[in-house]
């Protein structure tokens, strides 16, 4: 579990394939330097979150460490972008001593956003996202967010500040604190970021469905119909319909 309070910033500094008995197939091995800050209580095995993406330890020294990115994470992030060079927030894992900021972030990231736009406003800085299109394998992301609800950018918890669902567009505010402290203030329109809604959203629809037995949408309004139908049978009954 993360908060999504970015600690640090590190740099790709090297990026291999792996080997097809370790990733299944087209994964790859990352190393991250300019990392120390966070690496002084690290271990092997030790997850950290690179640009929102949890990941595993599996080698470290004094200033860089190593991570291995299966095909699934690389078809869901954009860790797949990466180039040695690149720049990413990381987050080590929330410790259960620690005072909690931000929100419950889990490092599962769902899809990629696009940045539309960018807007100066004072010393802070507006970005506007477009989201992906619903697909069969992956629905719309668009009933998670809601204005003044937390999201996760490359992994840092933010306040979303405006939604159109109609536009498939969200928007965030980044004050001048949060432009210094991680990377996202720092890229152009047309690239890819990272987002994990807020999982209380997802496990509030999922109860809900239960509760209509998994119908949706649909079971809703089957259950309003009823409920009217039972309105209008007990005034017919009183002879009250009118």
């Amino acid at each position: 579990m993360f908060t999504g309070l970015i600690e640090h910033v590190g740099i790709v500094s090297s990026i291999s394939p792996l080997d097809t008995t370790e990733s299944g197939g087209g994964g790859w091995s990352i190393t991250i330097a300019d990392s120390g800050p966070i690496l002084t209580d690290c271990s092997v095995g030790d997850s950290i979150c690179v640009n929102g993406a949890c990941l595993t330890v599996t080698e470290f020294d004094s200033d860089k460490f190593k991570v291995g990115i299966a095909p699934e994470t690389i078809d869901r992030t954009n860790l797949g972008d990466f180039k040695v060079g690149a720049r990413v927030n990381l987050e080590r894992a929330l410790a259960a001593h620690v005072r909690f900021g931000g929100h419950m972030v889990q490092g599962h990231v769902d899809d990629t956003v696009t940045i539309v736009s960018r807007e100066e406003d004072g010393n802070s800085l507006r970005l506007l996202f477009r989201v992906p299109e619903p697909t069969v394998s992956r629905g719309s992301l668009l009933p998670y967010l809601i204005e003044k609800g937390y999201v996760a950018l490359d992994g840092a918890s933010l306040t979303i500040t405006s939604v159109s669902d109609e536009d498939r567009t969200f928007g965030v505010m980044l004050i001048a604190h949060t432009q210094s402290k991680i990377d996202l203030g720092k890229k152009k329109v047309g690239d890819r970021v990272n987002i994990e809604v807020d999982m209380v959203g997802k496990y509030v629809e999922k109860a809900v469905q239960a509760a209509l037995g998994g119908q949706g949408a649909a079971g809703f309004r089957a259950q309003v119909d009823q409920a009217v139908e039972r309105v209008l049978a007990r005034r017919r009954t009183a002879g009250t319909d009118d």
